[in-house]
C-alpha cells in the first residue's frame, strides 16, 4: 500500500485594485508565503509547490527562487514547482535553477513540468502558441537529458543545439525528481507513461472518477514501453481548504473562489462561479477537499480509490486571496489533522 504524502500548491495569489504599490504589496505578500511554508514544515505537511504565472494577481514568475528562500528557513518538506511552463522557458535553466535548489535544501527539490493552463509566457519570451505541444516535447527531451548527464549532444528546432558542454550544478540528489502535469488531455497521460515519469494530475472540477480511465492508459501505456509499474506514480491537484467545521471551511474559501473564477471565466467565456456548483464539488462526488480535517481526509483517501491508489495529493488552498491569519490555520489543520489520517 501506498503512503499517501499531502501538499500545498500556491500561485502566490495578491489582491487586485487594493491601490497600494505594487511593491510594498508583494514583499508583504512573499514576508507571508515564507511563513506559510516554515509552518506547513513544522506542522508535518510532506510537500510544498509554487506555480509558475505571468500574470499581475500571481507572484510566481520564478517559483526556483521562492522555493530557495523557503529552503533555507525549512527542514523537511519537500520543494517543487506546480508547474514550470517548460515550453517557454529554457531546460539548461530550468535544470540549473532546481539543481540550485536541491544543493540549498539538501535533497528536497522536485520538478513538475507541463504546458501551462494560461498562455501569457509564450509572447512575453517570444514563442509561438501553435507549436505549444511541439516546444514541450522538445524541451522535455533536452531536460530528461540534462539530468541524467553531464554534457549534453542534443539538437532541436526551437533552441540552439548542444555539443557537449557541460551543465553545472549538479543537484544533490542522485537524479533529480521530475513530474509530468496533465489535466485532460489523453496524450499528455500517455506521453508520462511511456516515459516513466511520474503523473500529477490536475482534477479542479467535475467528478474525479472519470479521470480514471486517463490514468489507466498513462499506466498501460508505462507498461507497454517496459517501465516498472512502481515508477508509474500518480499524484493529484486539487482545490482544497480546511477549518474547525466544514461550513466554516466552505464559508472562508467561497468568496476568494468566486472572484478567481468569475474573472477566469469572463476571459475563457465561461459562465460566472455559482455556490449551487461550488457547494456541489464539496460533495462526496465532486473535486474539492473542502472542510475539516476528518471530512478532507475521507475525500482524499476517495479519490485514491477511485483512482487506483494514488501517492500524493497537493491543494491549491485558495483560489484567490485569503487572510494570512486562515490560511495559516488550515495548513496547520491540513499538517496535524489529516497528516495523521493519511499518513497511516
Amino acid at each position: 500500500m501506498v503512503i499517501m504524502q499531502i501538499g500545498i500548491d500556491s500561485f502566490v495569489e495578491t489582491p487586485l485594485g487594493s491601490g497600494r504599490a505594487p511593491g510594498e504589496l508583494g514583499a508583504e505578500r512573499v514576508h507571508q508565503l515564507l511563513e506559510e511554508i516554515e509552518l506547513a514544515d513544522r506542522t508535518g505537511v510532506d510537500v510544498y509547490g509554487i506555480g509558475e504565472h505571468h500574470r499581475e494577481e500571481y507572484i510566481a514568475s520564478s517559483p526556483a527562487v521562492l522555493l530557495a528562500a523557503a529552503a533555507a528557513r525549512t527542514q523537511n518538506i519537500r520543494l517543487t514547482s506546480a508547474v514550470t511552463v517548460l515550453s517557454s522557458d529554457d531546460p539548461v535553466r530550468v535544470f540549473q535553477d532546481f539543481a540550485t535548489l536541491d544543493l540549498v535544501s539538501q535533497g528536497r527539490a522536485e520538478i513538475i513540468v507541463g504546458r501551462g493552463s494560461f498562455i501569457e509566457s509564450y509572447p512575453l519570451f517570444g514563442y509561438d502558441t501553435k507549436f505549444y505541444d511541439e516546444l514541450f516535447a522538445e524541451k522535455l527531451d533536452l531536460l530528461l537529458q540534462l539530468r541524467d548527464q553531464t554534457r549534453v549532444e542534443w539538437e532541436g528546432k526551437h533552441r540552439p543545439s548542444l555539443t557537449g558542454q557541460g551543465v553545472w550544478p549538479r543537484p544533490f540528489q542522485a537524479r533529480l525528481p521530475i513530474r509530468l502535469g496533465a489535466g485532460g488531455t489523453p496524450a499528455s497521460f500517455v506521453r508520462a507513461g511511456m516515459l516513466g515519469l511520474p503523473l500529477t494530475v490536475a482534477i479542479i472540477g467535475g467528478e474525479p472518477h472519470r479521470f480514471r480511465p486517463l490514468v489507466d492508459l498513462y499506466r498501460e501505456a508505462g507498461r507497454r514501453a517496459g517501465h516498472a509499474p512502481e515508477s508509474l506514480d500518480v499524484a493529484v491537484h486539487g482545490i482544497g481548504f480546511l477549518a474547525d467545521t466544514t461550513q466554516e471551511a466552505a464559508d472562508i474559501l467561497w468568496p476568494a473562489y468566486s472572484t478567481t473564477f468569475t474573472r477566469i471565466g469572463r476571459e475563457r467565456g465561461w459562465p460566472p462561479a455559482t455556490r449551487a456548483a461550488f457547494d456541489a464539488q464539496r460533495s462526496e462526488d465532486g473535486a474539492f477537499f473542502v472542510g475539516d480535517p476528518d471530512t478532507v481526509a475521507r475525500k482524499m483517501h476517495s479519490v485514491s480509490d477511485a483512482l487506483g491508489e494514488v501517492s500524493r495529493i497537493t491543494l491549491m488552498m485558495s483560489g484567490g486571496p485569503l487572510p494570512h491569519a486562515q490560511m495559516l490555520r488550515a495548513i496547520e489543520l491540513l499538517g496535524t489533522g489529516v497528516g495523521p489520517l493519511t499518513h497511516r
